[in-house]
């Protein structure tokens, strides 16, 4: 199997609604991606898009309308779709796609402009009654704080540790220079336990990544990162006996993904992560669900400042979904950051000595897990 290598990483935000139309934002990320990695346009084999909902901006088949942005015109150009998670989703399958030795260089893209549509209507449809995301997610989170009997403030010192480093990144979409534990405690209650400043944004952006094969890592100008795992997995919303606050599909997703890069000791081997977070509990949720902590112990590696940016293992260095989130890209963002990491290039928010990473995200009623490992080297040897 080609190994798989990333050499090109892009990130484009705005801040106002009538900036820039779609087109323009994702092409403004795929050529940020193709300057990172000294290539052009016509070094690009395939492109891999990447969004969730169609409904979200109400563009039926975007891959087809962006097929000149993206410089996809006469070239195979992929789309794929798996909810919140698809950013992860949508760069791993531009990672097997290398593998398999199809192409030599693939541009993925992932984007949301949530400012064109109606995220309220989009999300809010079907089983979740108009609730919301949160209201779906909040009584799984209770239930986890029950079983585990996790002291009540653990979701506000995460929300209050992911903005914190996104005063460090420059591409984070929410900046909140005076965020404090108080600030967040005394934010509306959105829905139990959950308070406002404990969910994510609502944000327009795109990431953007070019990938390609040993060859092509041979020639980039930057120091790549080496895709070493990847692993998707899913599982039904509704069957008798599902456990919500702990999904089988995001256990066999990271058992299968440890399996696969050889890692025997997730804690002790990956030297920081990018865990797909939108609501503050889930940092302790995940640790668990993805077997880095032991069942019902996640919340004591955020109390013991295990995660932040100084801890033995780090999580969400660049602010995570907390302080950016477009929700198509919000996966790639995770796995992205990962890349940014191991390869040394993460500037403010960089942890020391990152040479193994884990890029994470899920989605739809927690039930779609995606995940990579990347690394600064080809070969990692965990023994």
């Amino acid at each position: 199997m080609e190994r798989c290598a990333i050499i090109g990483l892009g990130q484009t935000k705005y801040k106002k609604r009538h900036d820039m139309t779609v087109d323009g934002l994702v092409r403004w990320a795929a050529r940020n991606a193709l300057e990172d990695a000294g290539v052009t346009w016509k070094d690009i084999d395939a492109i891999v898009i990447g969004k969730a909902p169609d409904a979200l901006e109400g563009i039926m088949m975007p891959e087809l309308s962006l097929a000149d942005a993206l410089g996809a015109v006469g070239k195979p150009i992929h789309r794929v779709h798996t909810a919140g998670s698809v950013g992860a989703s949508t760069a791993i399958s531009a990672a097997t796609l290398i593998e398999s030795g199809m192409y030599e260089t693939v541009l993925t893209v992932g984007y949301e402009k949530q400012s064109d549509g109606n995220v309220a209507w989009a999300l809010g449809g079907g089983r979740s009654g108009s609730q919301g995301a949160g209201g779906s997610f909040a009584p799984w989170i209770r239930k986890y704080i029950q079983g585990s009997n996790a002291p009540g403030d653990v979701g506000i010192k995460v929300a209050v540790k992911d903005r914190q480093n996104a005063l460090r990144n420059p591409n984070a979409h929410l900046h909140l220079y005076d965020i404090s534990e108080e600030m967040v405690k005394e934010s509306p209650m959105l829905w139990d336990p959950l308070h406002f400043l404990e969910s994510c944004p609502s944000s327009d952006g795109a990431a953007a990544m070019v990938l390609t094969n040993e060859a092509g890592a041979r020639k980039a100008p930057q120091k790549p990162a080496w895709v070493i795992a990847h692993a998707k997995r899913t599982e039904f919303t509704q069957f008798p006996g599902r456990d919500t606050v702990r999904p089988q599909a995001g256990v066999d997703c990271a058992a299968a993904l440890y399996k696969e890069a050889g890692i025997t000791n997730p804690r002790q081997q990956i030297d920081c992560a990018e865990i797909y977070v939108p609501f503050s509990w889930y940092e302790p949720m995940w640790l668990e669900g993805h077997l880095i902590a032991p069942e019902k112990e996640g919340w004591k590696m955020t109390l013991e400042g295990a995660t932040h940016l100084e801890g033995d293992f780090p999580v969400n260095m660049s602010g995570g979904v907390l302080s950016s989130n477009p929700i198509g890209a919000s996966g790639m963002i995770r796995c992205l950051e990962a890349a940014n990491q191991v390869r040394g290039t993460a500037g403010e928010y960089q942890v020391d000595g990152a040479k193994v990473a884990l890029g994470h995200a899920y989605g739809g009623a927690a039930n779609y897990f995606a995940m990579w490992i990347v690394s600064s080297e080809q070969d990692p040897s965990f023994g």
